[in-house]
């Protein structure tokens, strides 16, 4: 079998999306059942099964810019569903249901039902994706690499177990949405590779407590969900003006 370098990427992509699976449970779940966790490196174990997913997009950014330089293959489109699916899909819903494990026992049940759905709403996401035709330039609901990534901030943010749990159910229904979302392409796409960068770096720095680590940690996760609240906002804005102009066209259009 021969892989182009856009399928080698891809299966990178997945690679670590299984990887944070892997340290997310003998870090994090095993420790906790066990009671044999020291704090310190269950965080580090935490943040390494994040800056996991977070490497997983910086894979599954390049491999779409490569596939449009160079030659695809017929399954490179198969494999990069099937690896964000494990990615984007699988390794943060774990992470939720985890959470909930760690959390406490009374709310395994809602934790388990938020990670399903989370699981769910990327397999529905990518299937849309698949046989769904939109307009260059756009996606149809939150991308699943950045909605992992939101719903993995959440988490981290440490709130009250209502809040977290329903803002990690918004984050789902925005991935199964009608909002549109930019694609990731030059100008924006060195941006979510500096704010992935910078994110690896704030994980990074609380992974080894650093003095003030924590707090820019939640930071950093903050500005995540809030521009994962912000975008289908002005993406909402933007469908209104434009609907406006549509109008104002058809009346000066009737008048003339």
């Amino acid at each position: 079998m021969r892989l182009s370098i856009a399928d080698t990427l891809t299966l990178s992509n997945a690679t670590c999306g299984f990887l944070a699976v892997y340290f997310t449970t003998t870090g994090v779940l095993i420790p906790h059942l066990t009671d044999s966790g020291d704090v310190g490196v269950v965080r580090n174990n935490a943040a390494t099964a994040v800056l996991l997913m977070l490497l997983a997009s910086v894979f599954d950014l390049f491999d779409g810019l490569v596939a449009r330089k160079l030659r695809a293959s017929p399954m490179g489109a198969e494999l990069d569903n099937l690896s964000d699916l494990i990615s984007f899909g699988l390794a943060p819903a774990y992470f939720v249901l985890v959470w909930g494990m760690v959390v406490g026992d009374v709310h395994e049940p809602l934790s388990a039902l938020a990670a399903t759905v989370v699981l769910l709403a990327v397999v529905l996401r990518l299937a849309r994706f698949s046989c769904v035709t939109m307009p260059d330039g756009v996606f149809q609901g939150m991308p699943s690499p950045f909605g992992a990534l939101t719903v993995v901030s959440i988490v981290l943010l440490e709130l009250p177990f209502t809040p977290t749990l329903l803002a990690i159910l918004g984050v789902a229904w925005l991935m199964v949405s009608r909002v549109e979302y930019p694609k990731p392409r030059g100008t924006l796409a060195v941006a979510m590779l500096s704010w992935i960068v910078l994110s690896m770096a704030l994980l990074t720095a609380w992974a080894f407590d650093a003095p003030g680590g924590l707090l820019l940690l939640q930071t950093g996760c903050a500005l995540q969900v809030v521009l994962g609240a912000v975008i289908p906002l002005f993406a909402m804005a933007r469908r209104v003006y434009a609907f406006r102009d549509n109008r104002r066209e058809a009346r000066a259009g009737a008048e003339s």
